[in-house]
This record gives structure tokens, C-alpha cells and sequence, in this order.
């Protein structure tokens, strides 16, 4: 059998592991579509099947070089995201989603330390830093779930709104996190390097909110054709993803900036229907990518903690959004289902688990590192079947079942 890796010229590696990943993805789905499951779990079922622990048909320094498909990914998904933050919605619920957001972010945060603290003894650092990473939510699976499902309504809003802010609390309890444990530990570990990356996030979400406006400008004077438009979109969306590269943060919450000011400042709805049609090559990559690097051993290594990291933490966000929809009075929708949306983590997650690794000792890090990254994985195979579970419970499926895989109708 001919492998990818020993042909000598890196385009047919690239072209023809990028041809074996989107054909597996597809293949994986006519079994899942069989089995009644999310098209999300087929693309990273096959990611690991193809992967380096299973038949090991992607060269391995490929995978390792195929970052920038992750964050592209993610600033397609936030900018389709940042359609739902229109000010008059806002307006009527944002108080409701700030305290959602804060109880089920905030209970996850304080579940996971005090499990971790109570029942394995670990370190006061390991725990908060480990705290405050699962307080994040990846809603790169239940967006591409809602899609699928064509799911919409006051569920899916809320649900979007939420998975989308509560990034921005994980940032800040990390950010105090680190401060807290520095001045504890008599300065061992600097200020500067800790706050900077949430400095990086707020000058990133500042030209975000510029490109918005700019690309609204641009993109939408009349004379435009819809491919040009969704060109000038495209090239917004590079040229952001790229700024917040080249200071290592993660695009997600400057380019859903981009795409809330850009629909508040009067954008084309059919913008964000075109990035839809456009995204889905580009996202089966960003969750195939997901099983590819699923390190199957350091499910072994992670052990007994990260057994009791992935369960307390899917609990403390149920607990947490259970709790704030019943003091904000939200429907029994959001109230009883909300919480089994928001199990996937990654995207925010990976990158705050890389800086805890560099403030642990080096032991404690590591297991840090992995219990994000094997969880996170795990995370995205059951999250889309637990998203779809809370689409249909609360009755925000499309009329046709979601067969045919368009954009949420909004």
C-alpha cells in the first residue's frame, strides 16, 4: 500500500491528504445519517480512523502544519455567529444571556476545582487554571448542528448568544486566575505575560468591530455583485484571522465582532446565507483535523482525573444554565435543554490550555495539556448528538427534519 508520506513532492501530499480527508468525512456520514447521528461526529470518527493510531494515512507533519485551517474554520463560524447579537434582540434578552452565561460558566468553573481539589488533592494552581479552561464552550459543533437540523427560534438564539460569550468569561476568570496565583506565589510567574494575551483579545475585538463596519461599507454598495461581496467577506475574514495569528490568540471573538457590528450596521442577511454555502469543505476539514490529533495513549495517561474532568464538567454547566434560566425566568426550553448544548469545548480552550502548560511546574502541566486535549475531542464526539437532543426536545428543528443541510433560517 502506497502511503502519502513517501512521495517526494509536498503538493501531491498536500493534494491528495486533502482529497483522503474530505472523502472520509463524506464516507462517514452515510453511516452516520444510517445511525440518525450529527454529519459532526462522522467527520471526526473518520479523523480518526484515517489518523496516525488507526491506519495512518495523513503524513504526520502535515497535520501538525494545518493550523491555520483551525482558525479559518473558526472565523467562518464566529462571523455567521455574530448575525444573532442584532441590538434589538439584545435589547430584549440581554440581561437573560448575560446571567445564563454567567451562572453556567461560572458553575462548571467552580465544579471542576473543587473536584479537583476535594477528591484528587491536587495543586490550588492546577485546579483554577483547570477551572477556569472549562468554563469555555466551543460552538463550532452546535453551529454546524443547528445548520444541519436547520434549527432556529428563542432556543437556538439563546444557545448562540451564550456559547459565544461565555469565551470571553473563560479569558477573564483565566486572566484573574493567573494574577491571583502570581501574587501568591511572590511573582513567580509575570503579570505581563499573563494579561497581554487578554489586552491581544480586546485590540482584536476593537478592529473586528471596525472590519464589520468597513466591510459593510465596502461590500454592500448596490453596485456590488453577490461573488464580489462574498469575496471583500473572505478577505476580511483572512486578513483579521491573520492579526490575531501573528499575536497567537484565537479569531473567534474578534471575528464574531466583526459579525455583529456588520449586521447591526445594516449588512446583508444573504451574506452570512452565501458563507454558509461557502464553508462546508472548510469545516468538515476543522473537525476531521479534530480526530486526526486525538492522541488515543494520553486517554491512558490522563486517567481517573481526566475520567472525572469530563463528566463534572458536562454537570456544572447543566447545573449552571438550569440555574440562571430559572432566575432569569427563561422558558422551560432553555431552562431544561440548554445545558446539553453546551458540552463541546475547544478553539479558546486549546489555546488557554498551551499557556497553563508554560505556568505549571512541568509535570502538572502536561497532564493539564492532556486532559484538555483528549476531553476536548471526546467533547465533540458526544456534544452534537447532546445539541441535537436539545434542538428536538425543545421543538427547534426545521419542518423538514434538517435533511438537507442548509444554513439556519434566521
Amino acid at each position: 500500500m502506497l502511503h502519502l508520506s513517501s512521495l517526494t513532492s509536498d503538493e501531491a501530499q498536500i493534494l491528495l491528504s486533502l482529497a483522503v480527508m474530505l472523502a472520509s468525512g463524506f464516507l462517514a456520514t452515510r453511516l452516520t445519517k444510517r445511525l440518525k447521528l450529527p454529519n459532526v461526529t462522522g467527520y471526526i470518527l473518520s479523523g480518526i480512523l484515517i489518523g496516525p493510531y488507526l491506519l495512518d494515512l495523513i503524513p504526520h507533519p502535515l497535520i501538525q502544519q494545518m493550523d491555520f485551517v483551525t482558525d479559518l474554520a473558526l472565523a467562518f463560524i464566529a462571523f455567521d455567529a455574530g448575525r444573532y447579537f442584532k441590538a434589538s434582540k439584545l435589547r430584549e434578552t440581554g440581561w437573560q444571556v448575560i446571567t445564563i452565561t454567567l451562572f453556567e460558566a461560572l458553575t462548571a468553573f467552580a465544579f471542576v476545582v473543587l473536584a479537583m481539589r476535594w477528591i484528587f488533592r491536587l495543586s490550588l494552581a492546577f485546579s483554577l487554571l483547570l477551572g477556569a479552561i472549562a468554563s469555555a464552550t466551543a460552538p463550532a459543533s452546535t453551529i454546524m448542528t443547528i445548520r444541519q437540523y436547520r434549527a432556529s427560534g428563542p432556543f437556538v438564539n439563546t444557545l448562540l448568544e451564550v456559547a459565544a460569550l461565555d469565551d470571553a468569561v473563560a479569558l477573564v476568570a483565566f486572566s484573574i486566575c493567573v494574577s491571583y496565583l502570581s501574587a501568591a506565589d511572590g511573582g513567580r510567574v509575570s503579570l505581563s505575560s499573563t494579561l497581554l494575551p487578554v489586552l491581544w483579545n480586546l485590540l482584536v475585538l476593537l478592529v473586528g468591530c471596525l472590519g464589520g463596519w468597513l466591510l459593510h461599507k465596502l461590500a454592500d454598495i448596490s453596485t456590488r455583485s453577490d461573488d464580489h461581496r462574498m469575496v471583500l467577506v473572505i478577505c476580511g475574514l483572512m486578513l483579521l484571522t491573520g492579526l490575531c495569528a501573528v499575536v497567537s490568540i484565537s479569531p473567534l471573538l474578534a471575528c464574531m465582532a466583526m459579525g455583529a457590528v456588520y449586521i447591526n450596521a445594516g449588512g446583508e442577511k444573504e451574506t452570512f446565507s452565501q458563507i454558509s454555502k461557502a464553508s462546508p469543505p472548510l469545516l468538515m476539514l476543522f473537525f476531521i483535523l479534530s480526530g486526526l490529533r486525538l492522541n488515543v495513549p494520553s486517554l491512558a495517561a490522563a486517567g481517573t482525573v481526566g475520567v472525572v474532568y469530563f463528566f463534572i464538567r458536562i454537570l456544572g454547566k447543566y447545573a449552571g444554565a438550569w440555574s440562571g434560566s430559572a432566575l432569569t425566568r427563561s422558558p422551560a426550553p432553555i431552562r431544561n435543554y440548554l445545558g446539553l448544548a453546551l458540552i463541546p469545548q475547544a478553539g479558546v480552550s486549546l489555546g488557554l490550555a498551551a499557556l497553563a502548560q508554560r505556568i505549571l511546574p512541568e509535570s502538572t502541566g502536561v497532564l493539564l495539556s492532556t486532559i484538555i486535549l483528549s476531553s476536548g475531542v471526546l467533547y465533540e464526539l458526544v456534544g452534537p448528538a447532546c445539541a441535537k437532543a436539545a434542538l428536538r426536545l425543545s421543538h427547534s428543528m426545521g419542518t423538514d427534519g434538517g435533511t438537507s443541510g442548509g444554513p439556519p433560517r434566521v
